[in-house]
Parts: C-alpha cells; sequence; structure tokens
C-alpha cells in the first residue's frame, strides 16, 4: 500500500504555484512542500524545480535542515539576487521538509509558513513548525512572510530583525504517526473555522490528502488560495 500521497487544488489562483516532492536515498527519504510567493508563470515552474532540489537535497544529507540550508544558500548566492532591489521580482517560496531515516529521529526545517504537523497514534494533531511571518512577529498581518527560500539575508540578519532565524528546524523521536505538510491555503481556512484538523486525516494517505485539501477550499469564503497537502504514514524504523 502506498504510504504517501498529495493532493492540490488551484482555489481562485491563476496559477497553481504550491509544489511536492519525495526523494529517497539509501534509506533516508524527504518530504517537502513548496508555496510560490506570486503567481505567475515563472513562480510556477521556479517552485517546481526548487521543491524537486529541496526533497533530493536532503535525502542525500539524511537530515531536513542540512538539505534546506544547501538549496537556500545556492540560491541566495546567485548573482542576480544580490541587488536588494531587484532580488525581490526574483522567485521565491515558502518551503518546508521532513526527513525520516533507519535508525535516526525524524527532522523537520523550514522557512515561511508552510506548516508541518503529526498525527500522533493517540488521534491528536500537533503542529511541529512556527509560522514565518508578521503575525508571529509583529502580531501583524499573517500575509507578510518574515523568511523564504530565494532570499538572501543569513540566521543572523532574520534574527536582528523579526526575532527568528532564516531557518528554523526541530528533531523529534520517530513513532509510528501521520506526518502532514501543508501550505497556508490549505491549513488557514479549517483552522479559521475551528476545524479539529484530525478530522480530515483519515483514511489512506490519498483520501486524506484529498479530503484535507478539498474542505479547505470548501471553508475558505470569499477567496480561496492555492491548496496543497502532503500526507505520510511514518514507521520507527531500526538501522
Amino acid at each position: 500500500m502506498r504510504t504517501h500521497a498529495s493532493f492540490q487544488l488551484i482555489g481562485d489562483r491563476s496559477h497553481q504555484c504550491d509544489a511536492t516532492a519525495t526523494y529517497t536515498q539509501d534509506g533516508a527519504r524527504a518530504y517537502a512542500l513548496c508555496d510560490g510567493i506570486g503567481s505567475t508563470d515563472a513562480v510556477r515552474d521556479w517552485t517546481r524545480t526548487a521543491t524537486r532540489q529541496l526533497a533530493r537535497a536532503a535525502a542525500l544529507r539524511a537530515d531536513a535542515e542540512t538539505g534546506l540550508r544547501t538549496v537556500y544558500e545556492a540560491y541566495a548566492a546567485e548573482p542576480n539576487r544580490q541587488d536588494k532591489y531587484a532580488r525581490y521580482d526574483l522567485p521565491a517560496a515558502c518551503a518546508v521538509v521532513a526527513v525520516t531515516a533507519p535508525g535516526k529521529p525524524l527532522t523537520v526545517a523550514w522557512c515561511g509558513d508552510a506548516r508541518a504537523y503529526i498525527l500522533t497514534p493517540r488521534g491528536t494533531v500537533q503542529r511541529l513548525t512556527a509560522d514565518h511571518n508578521r503575525r508571529r512577529v509583529f502580531q501583524g498581518n499573517r500575509n507578510i512572510i518574515t523568511s523564504c527560500l530565494g532570499a538572501t539575508e543569513t540566521d543572523e540578519e532574520r534574527k536582528a530583525l523579526y526575532g527568528h532565524p532564516a531557518i528554523e528546524s526541530l528533531t523529534r523521536a520517530m513513532e509510528n504517526c501521520r506526518l502532514l505538510l501543508a501550505s497556508d491555503g490549505a491549513y488557514e481556512p479549517l483552522e479559521d473555522s475551528a476545524r479539529n484538523l484530525a478530522d480530515y486525516l483519515t483514511g489512506t494517505p490519498n483520501e486524506a490528502a484529498r479530503d484535507f485539501t478539498t474542505s479547505a477550499i470548501a471553508h475558505a469564503g470569499t477567496y480561496a488560495d492555492n491548496a496543497t497537502t502532503l500526507v505520510a504514514d511514518l514507521t520507527a524504523r531500526t538501522g
């Protein structure tokens, strides 16, 4: 039986600029989701490529943070991103990646407000990430991002401005559980409607990803963003 699946809907946007990818290397598996900032052909294509690069980098290193930093730093070093005015016209995306590997804990890393959650065997949903946006920092507009893939700022520069590094990460002991990666267009409508996210994570991974995403669009109100989820059943493995 397939242990992971993703599903997405375009909502009311002109382009689908979310993307997901998985990559497996020597028993390590990476799950990545990126939410492109903007709605153009260029953002859509760049985000798809960046998501594949992120999943591959994280799986090859068997670590989410190392993988995300590798891709973040590669984009930050691009010559056309060195101009602080011109770079704001270049594609960028919120990103989250999770990695499992035999004998190792689950690792998660992110920049932006794409999120990771765990559905525990006890049926409770636990959020693993903390958003990089102005709602977290200044109790302001949640749609203003304070870090993203495609930016050039270092951890120290972001901390000076917003109190959090450019990239954050966590390590969690592995257990048999269900992983959820979600773009803001998927989790916000359900949380804003005070829904229990666990109710949308039942069935197979494919059923859960589809139910979560379609329910998000149904609860989005007057404007529906791109909505994307990736659901994976994780199993604690020994080396």
